[in-house]
């Protein structure tokens, strides 16, 4: 029988392993979403949509289901889906991987004013009014009230709802991959003199990193969260590694038997 996998996903990585991964009959793949975005890029494979209902809806959901595997691999600041996942794989034995994109490495060049929440962001703009590109996605961007004195370009996927209390806020509708090219055109059009972003890693949305350093835009960084206590990859082929070697020895863990 082919391994029944919970892929938890949401990110470009996730939905690039589930497309290797279908119609390979070793694996039985389920992409998990967790439904915030309304036009999710998806992947050949089964998807769900929406929460598990807490560590316990989880567990409860992986033993229902009979997964054999499951694959975190949603974005690094869905931080309490990452602690639901690590306590249901504790619950059930169910073997586990972290795959988590590398985070951007920081060359001398590179101005960035960094902070462990979001809610400090604002206050790193500083007083004097600047022109602020928001690269957070929307339900972030709410912060930003607190510190209105700012000229805001606020980009994301989806439109801005309910909008905000910002009296120069302009929203730009728009989905990676970006290239440098376009992000040094976009920083140069607007006179973009702060990004605000998350460390979240990876070359889809890197180019904005590099076309601050080039112009010598200043960066206000949020770290990441701590990372689950989980096995931990950075790369597709690592995960597909783990995945071929969970297949050769399902006889061991909790769901092999599903079906006798």
């Amino acid at each position: 029988m082919p391994l029944r996998l919970l892929l938890l996903g949401g990110t470009g990585e996730a939905r690039r392993l589930a497309e290797r991964l279908a119609g390979d009959d070793r694996f039985e793949v389920i992409l998990s979403l967790a439904g915030r975005t309304r036009t999710p890029r998806l992947a050949p494979v089964t998807v769900r949509q929406g929460g598990f209902g807490g560590i316990a809806g989880l567990t409860a959901w992986l033993e229902r289901e009979s997964i054999d595997a499951m694959i975190l691999a949603t974005h690094p600041f869905a931080a309490q889906m990452a602690v639901h996942a690590e306590q249901a794989a504790r619950r059930t034995g169910i073997p586990t991987l972290h795959l988590a994109r590398p985070e951007w490495p920081r060359h001398p060049q590179d101005c960035w004013l960094e902070c462990d929440r979001l809610e400090d962001a604002p206050a790193l703009l500083g007083d004097t009014p600047r022109r602020v590109l928001l690269a957070l996605g929307r339900q972030q961007a709410a912060l930003f009230e607190a510190a209105p004195q700012h000229d805001y370009l606020i980009r994301s996927v989806e439109p801005l709802e309910p909008a905000l209390d910002l009296p120069r806020a302009q929203s730009l509708l728009a989905r990676g991959p970006f290239t440098l090219a376009s992000e040094r055109a976009l920083l140069k059009r607007h006179g973009i003199e702060v990004i605000v972003t998350k460390h979240s890693g990876g070359e889809e949305t890197y180019a904005k990193i590099a076309a601050a350093r080039e112009l010598g835009i200043r960066v206000v960084m949020v770290r990441r969260p701590p990372t689950p206590a989980l096995p931990r990859v950075e790369h597709i082929d690592e995960a597909l590694e783990w995945l071929i070697r969970q297949a050769e020895t399902s006889g061991s863990h909790p769901g092999a038997n599903r079906g006798e």
